[in-house]
């Protein structure tokens, strides 16, 4: 496959993850509780979001020829990526936690796109 069906299904798997804690923590600041419908498929869409990005940015960093070891910028994505798997146990936690969840991940986000468009490191 080409660079760009990576790139195209690596976006794809972020945004699947972005809207599932979106909306995952509209649920809770609504005061949304754990047993409700939706919550199991919204956490199945964050959960599978994260696995096709991470195939996509592996598929693309086959195509870009980066192996081990792998440059600052991409230790940054992954790191971020283990906190994107992780935000979700925030959520229904603590109560003044979830605007703080909405927030960083908005935040994390667009710190993950600037480093992954212009690699400072």
């Amino acid at each position: 496959m080409s660079l760009l069906v990576y790139k195209l299904i690596h976006l794809i798997g972020a945004s699947m993850m972005l809207v599932a804690i979106g909306g995952l923590s509209l649920h809770a600041i609504s005061g949304g509780e754990k047993k409700h419908d939706w919550r199991r498929p919204a956490m199945m869409t964050h959960g599978f979001g994260l696995l096709v990005s991470l195939v996509g940015g592996f598929g693309m960093l086959a195509r870009m020829g980066i192996h081990w070891p792998w440059p600052g910028w991409v230790l940054f994505k992954f790191i971020a990526w283990i906190a994107f798997g992780g935000i979700t146990m925030l959520l229904y936690r603590n109560d003044k936690l979830n605007r703080v969840v909405w927030w960083l991940s908005i935040s994390l986000f667009g710190v993950v796109a600037y480093v992954a468009l212009n690699k400072p490191f």
